[in-house]
């Protein structure tokens, strides 16, 4: 019984944000509650998200070496950056991605390389990815902007910024971005509110 306990309240700290609300039988999580988005379309764009990725992978020729294909998708716009070894495979994965029931557009930002990058670069540009969300913390001369309604995605130290945000809010998160060393430059998909 101790062991049990001990080991819940282990677990507990990891746990951090996966509350979640059911409603109409889909699960979403807590972040719904902040997302200009209905639960419905959180819910429908991470499984159209997952299903990209899924076809993606499936192409080896897409995904062989070091080669990555990232894909982000907010309110059915489908975001593919990363890197492929061809111009050929860089359209490959964009009409695999506008396959893909449920997507409005697909923006195809992937890089062309002969060099893949490597482990250690992505790990760079998770970090950058952290440091962003972090000052867009200190936004806060908008009255009601909620950073974790701005998603951000970084590859090869360009920051590409989605979400459902006011014109003065883009501006507001894109300065922010720009101001974050190692950034080499900053894509806008974003919608807007106004």
């Amino acid at each position: 019984m101790y062991k049990k306990l001990i080991f819940l309240l282990f677990l507990l700290p990891l746990l951090h944000g996966c509350v979640f609300v059911i409603a109409g039988g889909a699960v979403a999580g807590a972040d719904v509650i902040h997302d200009r988005r209905g639960a419905g379309t959180v819910v429908a764009d991470r499984r159209l998200q997952l299903a990209v990725i899924d076809a993606i992978n499936r192409d080896r020729d897409l995904v062989r070496g070091d080669y990555r294909v990232k894909v982000v998708v907010y309110n059915g716009t489908v975001l593919l950056c990363g890197q492929a070894a061809s111009a050929e495979l860089k359209q490959r994965a964009q009409t695999i991605a506008a396959s893909i029931e449920g997507g409005r557009r697909v923006v195809n930002e992937i890089e062309v390389s002969d060099e893949p990058e490597g482990f250690w670069r992505r790990r760079a540009d998770n970090a950058l990815t952290a440091r962003i969300k972090t000052a867009l913390l200190d936004i806060t001369s908008l009255p009601g902007f909620d950073p974790t309604r701005v998603n951000v995605t970084v590859a090869h130290r360009v920051v590409y910024l989605m979400g459902m945000v006011s014109h003065e809010e883009a501006e507001a998160v894109a300065a922010v971005a720009r101001d974050v060393g190692g950034v080499d430059s900053v894509v806008k998909v974003f919608e807007y509110t106004d």
